[in-house]
């Protein structure tokens, strides 16, 4: 027979359900220890709220650069690289050559800077003749007209002499006249003798006349040599002049067209080769980078950033940054101290921005205008278990600038700020 139904189901529930120990109720906190906790937690609450402040921080990102900056060399033309005349680590000076590039054409007739240039090469060498062969010209001409002009000079001279003895003896005859003309008043001579004596004084006369006259157009003749000098000088000189003129306006024209064939980069100040971006065969556009120099002497590095406008007001001089290295992660390296140099408080332009890729980029969000500060930097080297590591330019680094400092209240109620500002009446003067 089946022990089923034997039992009340009501009598089975009650046994299942029945406590097998004994129920002990454990007695809760003091209602007054539960206040305390409350009122503690509150005030601590509310010590945290109004004694703490926060100090609102933004994450910009900037480069590193050197003082004074590298001296990056550029193409000014397109063509090929023909010639590099460094090495990288090398020292170059002021006016140095670095590369040489080929910017000539070809044609079907060849190579139009080197025909060129020998055109002009011949145009110049036939000038350069001439202007040796007027030279000569003028040195031969002057020369004959300087003799000419000695010539008459020294017969000047022999008859200014005979022009003064002649006119000694022309005195003595005039004397001698008048001593006749007594003689024949007391009738020692005859009339014949002072006529005879007349005649000669006379002819003497005539013969200083001659030689007066003579000395005149001797003169005359050596006024008109020197003239004739000066002129024929000066004709030479102008004709050698022009022609100098056209040397030197064919050699200009070499020059352009030696330019136009190849062009030689030179560095334009002193220092260190760090890169050259480019090899001998290589093609290079109008702006592309040749070359780095790290200039001579002692570098100092900084940091630039870029400000949006909007934390410009809470940032002064003498603030300090924190910088993160790209370079030098965080994690290994931590980060770095850095002292606000400089604030510019014109906007930035985007000209100037270009020049930096830490600048923010124009269309990514970055609205508004932004302001450049210099962050310098206390240590240039990061050492890494006895192993120094320098800083170089252009490093990126994201720095961390402290904005203003509240209470922690204060941020809490920003929100009711905007809310003030919006139900704010307009705004006067009294």
């Amino acid at each position: 027979m089946s022990n089923k139904g034997i039992f009340r189901l009501q009598a089975i529930n009650r046994q299942k359900a029945e406590w097998k120990g004994r129920a002990l109720l454990i007695r809760g906190l003091s209602p007054l220890l539960i206040a305390l906790l409350c009122v503690f937690f509150i005030g601590l609450l509310l010590s945290f709220l109004f004694l703490c402040d926060y100090t609102r921080r933004i994450e910009v990102n900037g480069e590193v650069i050197t003082f004074p900056h590298a001296i990056n060399i550029y193409s000014p033309q397109q063509g090929y690289i023909s010639k590099v005349f460094v090495k990288v680590g090398e020292r170059v000076k002021n006016g140095d050559p670095i590369y040489s590039i080929n910017v000539s054409r070809q044609t079907t007739s060849g190579n139009v800077s080197t025909e060129t240039l020998s055109v002009l090469k011949k145009q110049i060498a036939n000038i350069e003749q001439i202007i040796a062969k007027l030279d000569s010209n003028k040195k031969e001409t002057i020369s004959n007209l300087q003799e000419q002009l000695a010539n008459y000079e020294s017969n000047h001279k022999q008859t200014t002499r005979l022009i003064t003895s002649v006119r000694g003896g022309v005195d003595k005859m005039r004397e001698g006249m008048t001593s006749y003309e007594s003689y024949r008043k007391r009738g020692l001579i005859t009339t014949d003798q002072l006529n005879n004596q007349r005649f000669m004084f006379y002819q003497q006369q005539s013969n200083l006349q001659s030689l007066n006259s003579q000395a005149i157009q001797e003169t005359l003749q050596i006024s008109q040599l020197r003239s004739q000098i000066l002129t024929r000088a000066a004709e030479f000189d102008n004709n050698i002049t022009q022609n100098i003129y056209q040397r030197n306006e064919l050699q200009r024209k070499l020059i352009e067209s030696d330019a136009g064939a190849t062009i030689i980069v030179f560095s334009q100040g002193a220092g260190r080769v760090e890169s050259l971006s480019v090899t001998p065969g290589q093609m290079v556009n109008s702006g592309s980078s040749l070359a780095q120099i790290q200039p001579e002497g002692k570098s100092h590095y900084y940091i630039v950033l870029w400000l949006p406008d909007s934390s410009l007001p809470y940032v002064k001089v003498n603030d300090t940054i924190n910088i993160r290295y790209a370079a030098f992660p965080s994690e290994k390296f931590g980060q770095f101290p850095g002292v606000i140099k400089s604030i510019s408080y014109i906007p930035a332009s985007r000209e100037e921005m270009l020049g930096y890729s830490s600048a923010p980029k124009e269309g990514a969000g970055t609205g508004g205008n932004f302001y450049k500060v210099l962050v310098n930097l206390k240590d240039a080297d990061i050492s890494d278990k006895g192993n120094k590591m320098h800083l170089s330019g252009g490093l990126q680094a994201k720095t961390v600038v402290f904005l203003d400092t509240r209470k922690l209240y204060q941020w809490m109620f920003m929100p009711f700020y905007d809310v003030k500002h919006s139900v704010t009446g307009r705004v006067t003067n009294e």
